[in-house]
């Protein structure tokens, strides 16, 4: 314990051992440092200068690390070996180089066929779906042909009556003359085509006593009439004009009598003749009273009840302009609906009904039964006091300020001349008609007249006596149109009219409209009438209308078209099989004989302006009461529930209620040749195209050496007569599909939307479909319409610089839309698509489709068009305001419907799941 304790504490017994071992180990390691040192820098010297001076002795014996003599050639051999092998190696090296260079480019081009024969795998794979799609269509339409009770109808062959007459029996009385015992339908085969032969009255003694207008307009609207033949012996009705007379002029009746039963093909008893008189005044006489007509029918605007055989003679208007258009800026317009008098009447009966009766002794010697009550003293009564009641502001006066017109017996008299009687009209809501108070006189010029004038200026009719017979009554639908009340409920009017809501006012208003200008403005529309009522009745179909004869430009073709990437860049999207058959064309006249027999009510009385009227179309319009649509009401159903209805037939196939169909483009052009060929080429393998109509609206023919592209479908380039933008929409009779797609030279769009505004247009045939969407605005300050371009969620045109519609609207834009509104369009160059708007909307009362979100469809780069001049939209605003002034009200409609590809692009297993769809 105590040693510890002194160790630890560093006693002084051994403090000098303690440094004697410190010092003792400071020495050896400074001399291990040193030897260490020592040995490191002069053992390599040494060893350096012995091994380089070892090898210069002279003595052989004395080299260790040399060579030795005896193994010197053998070493420089090995050398040459080694470089020769060394070279050999090179040499295959670079000949392995070579072989494998070859071999890679072998491999590539093996990698090129195998790629090529992929892609003709791929192109026969199509090729066989295509054939196979071919092959089922055509099983197809032979089980539909073999399931039909009837072949399909083409235009028929046209039989023609014999020359020789057979003769009917004749009736008991004339006045008992109707259709079946007094026309001779044997002259009227169902493929005649209704011969019309029309006399020339100025062959006759009573046709230099003939009212110059009404028979210049007469011989003018017959010339023009696509009925009328110069061969009287082929035709099924014959046409002699008698009225009106001029005056003082007076043919006695039996005079009358004896010319017209001296008529070339009279044939003793006037079968299939039609006696014309027509009245250009209210005080037309009644020429054929009192004269035997035979089994002639009759056509005036005057007729008594012992005259008149219902279902046989036709009551005509009255021919008030005989030689000129109605001035449609002078027509007022629709709206607003209510105006300043709820009704109006002025008129004056010079005659009592007593007074008139015990005067024309003759008249009631002829008459059976007793004289009806006489109600004009109650109507007298009860309309004053309506007005003096002040309940509404009403007009009646019962009295003229000037002479008044001359009348018939118990008719009451107009008053004024024509332009003050519109005047006054115009600010008529409804304009009351008294019919003449004896209701065995069926009807007069004068109330005739009445209701011309109330119809021309948009005063809704209300005719006093349910007795009378209007204009074409068995044909039109008057009660559409006009108010006919009984006389003795003329207390009850005032109410009636109060009742009649605004929108159902303006429905008769428009429908009064169209009566007028479809049968009663103009003599084509008087003479046209006639004729086609007669032609119904007996059951014969319209002819086909006149289709333009397209004057085709030769033109060289053979370019190879290249396919544009922005127009072939449809994605995953499949549009469906191009067509490898020849272009299918619409079938054409499938329904020309039902026709007249199934829609006799509906073409008649609704525009679309009647099929019966005007010639019939190859193609069947198909209108909204038609049209195939999937129906109506809330839930879904499946769309297609047999073959076609899942998701890929959906997009691969056409589908719809028309299954086979086929779509031609018309492209309006002007002097643009590259801008052109571009848009053709763009259509380049587009699928159920059917021809292309290439409009050349140039006088300057196309470059002789411009080679146009080969689409895969013809190109038909039609020279137009004039430069004028109505040509687009001519009914050309290269058009054989029903579709048409009109698309501007310079429109930009791709395949898919073209096919996805194709599916949308057969789902609503009857309305324009399209790309880009505008709108019309009410200018408050102005006071007028706007056109305007801006973007927007609610849109009323669609341009058809790109969009789809009917070519039925093609004959009727060109053949029956207002001629005013075409002769604007040729003075601004301008406006025909809007036109074509207007119309649409006019006939259907819907608005157009809009498709995709797209609001601009000009190609890149393209020169500027038309519409990028200063003036473009200042005309447009023009044609607008015009084109309202000529329809009398704005037919546009507002629609914020817009379709989009939905069903379209979606994916579905085509071996389980149905496509649904809310409707």
């Amino acid at each position: 314990m105590t040693g510890y304790t002194m160790l630890r504490n560093g006693g002084a017994g051994n403090g000098g051992q303690t440094c004697m071992l410190r010092w003792s180990n400071r020495i050896r390691l400074t001399w291990l440092s040193f030897t260490l040192f020592v040995i490191l820098v002069f053992f390599p010297l040494i060893a350096h200068y012995y091994l380089t001076t070892l090898d210069e002795a002279d003595e052989a014996g004395k080299r260790i690390f040399g060579p030795r003599v005896g193994n010197e050639l053998c070493e420089v051999k090995h050398v040459l070996d080694l470089c020769r092998i060394r070279e050999s190696v090179s040499e295959e090296l670079l000949q392995l180089e070579a072989k494998r260079q070859e071999l890679n480019s072998e491999i590539a081009k093996l990698n090129l066929k195998i790629e090529a024969c992929k892609k003709s795998i791929e192109n026969a794979k199509q090729d066989l779906l295509q054939l196979k799609n071919v092959i089922s269509q055509t099983e197809h339409s032979y089980k539909e042909l073999m399931a039909q009770n009837q072949p399909k109808l083409s235009l028929p062959i046209r039989l023609l009556p014999e020359k020789d007459d057979a003769g009917l029996p004749p009736p008991k009385a004339t006045r008992g003359c109707r259709l079946h015992n007094c026309f001779d339908y044997s002259r009227c085969p169902l493929t005649s085509g209704f011969p019309v032969y029309v006399y020339d009255s100025d062959q006759f003694v009573f046709g230099s006593y003939l009212d110059p207008l009404v028979k210049q307009a007469f011989q003018a609207t017959a010339r023009a009439n696509v009925y009328v033949t110069e061969n009287a012996d082929i035709a099924c009705l014959y046409v002699i004009l008698v009225g009106e007379m001029q005056e003082p002029v007076v043919l006695r009746p039996a005079e009358l009598e004896k010319q017209l039963h001296s008529l070339p093909h009279w044939r003793t008893d006037g079968h299939n003749h039609v006696i014309i008189n027509l009245s250009r005044k209210s005080d037309t006489q009644n020429l054929l009273y009192n004269v035997s007509t035979g089994r002639a029918m009759v056509a005036q605007s005057t007729f008594y009840a012992v005259q008149y055989r219902p279902g046989f003679d036709l009551v005509v208007s009255p021919l008030v302009h005989a030689m000129s258009e109605p001035n449609f800026m002078e027509i007022p317009p629709q709206v607003p609906v209510k105006r300043k008098y709820l009704f109006t009447f002025q008129g004056e009966k010079i005659e009592s009904l007593r007074s008139s009766l015990q005067e024309a002794r003759s008249f009631e010697e002829e008459m059976e039964g007793d004289p009806p009550a006489d109600y004009d003293d109650r109507i007298i009564a009860t309309l004053k006091a309506v007005q003096d009641s002040k309940l509404d502001q009403v007009l009646v006066e019962f009295t003229c300020k000037n002479q008044p017109k001359r009348s018939l017996p118990t008719e009451w008299a107009l008053c004024g001349e024509r332009e003050d009687r519109l005047e006054l009209l115009k600010l008529s809501t409804f304009a009351l008609i008294i019919t003449p108070g004896d209701p065995r006189l069926v009807i007069s010029s004068g109330c005739a007249t009445r209701l011309f004038e109330a119809l021309e200026v948009g005063a809704v009719p209300v005719v006093l006596g349910e007795q009378v017979q209007l204009p074409y009554q068995d044909m039109l639908q008057w009660n559409e149109a006009a108010l006919v009340v009984p006389k003795p409920r003329v207390t009850e009017v005032h109410f009636l009219l109060r009742s009649l809501s605004d929108s159902d006012l303006l429905a008769m208003r428009r429908q009064g409209r169209f009566l007028w200008e479809t049968y009663f403005s103009t003599a084509d529309s008087i003479f046209n009438t006639v004729l086609a009522m007669i032609r119904t009745r007996i059951q014969i179909p319209a002819a086909p209308i006149r289709e333009e004869a397209a004057a085709e430009i030769p033109h060289r073709s053979g370019k190879a078209a290249g396919t544009d990437p922005n127009m072939a860049d449809n994605g995953d999207l499949d549009l469906g099989p191009v067509e490898t058959e020849p272009p299918y064309a619409s079938p054409r006249y499938l329904r020309n004989f039902t026709l007249t027999v199934t829609d006799f009510y509906r073409s008649w009385n609704s525009a679309p302006g009647p099929f019966h009227l005007f010639p019939h179309t190859p193609f069947d319009p198909v209108l909204p009461s038609e049209a195939k649509f999937l129906g109506s009401g809330t839930g879904f159903r499946p769309i297609g529930g047999g073959a076609g209805g899942s998701g890929k037939e959906f997009q691969a196939a056409l589908g719809g209620n028309v299954p086979r169909e086929q779509f031609t483009v018309v492209m309006l052009t002007y002097e643009r040749e590259e801008v052109l060929m571009n848009s053709l080429e763009r259509l380049n393998g587009l699928p159920y195209l059917n021809k292309v109509v290439v409009v050349w609206n140039s006088p300057k023919l196309p470059s002789e050496d411009l080679l146009w592209p080969d689409i895969g479908v013809p190109i038909m380039v039609v020279r137009t007569e004039k430069n004028s933008l109505n040509n687009r929409f001519l009914p050309w009779n290269e058009i054989e599909t029903e579709a048409i797609l009109s698309i501007d030279d310079d429109a930009h769009l791709r395949h898919d939307e073209i096919m996805f505004g194709f599916r949308v247009w057969r789902e609503a045939r009857d309305r324009i479909v399209g790309f880009p969407g505008r709108y019309h605005a009410w200018d408050i300050p102005h006071q007028s319409w706007l056109y305007n371009s801006n973007y927007s969620c609610e849109l009323s045109m669609v341009l058809t610089g790109a969009a789809f519609f009917h070519k039925y609207y093609a004959y009727l834009y060109s053949y029956v839309m207002p001629q005013a509104i075409r002769d604007m369009v040729d003075e601004y160059i301008n406006c025909e698509d809007i036109a074509m708007n207007f119309l649409v909307s006019h006939i259907t009362r819907k608005p157009p489709i809009k498709v995709t979100s797209r609001w601009t469809f000009r190609c890149p780069g393209c020169p500027q068009a038309l519409s990028h001049d200063d003036s473009h939209f200042h005309e447009r605003h023009k044609c607008i305001n015009f084109f309202v002034k000529v329809y009398g009200y704005m037919p546009l409609l507002y629609t914020q419907f817009r379709v989009d590809s939905v069903l379209f692009k979606t994916r579905l297993p085509h071996d389980k799941t149905k496509c649904f769809k809310f409707i």
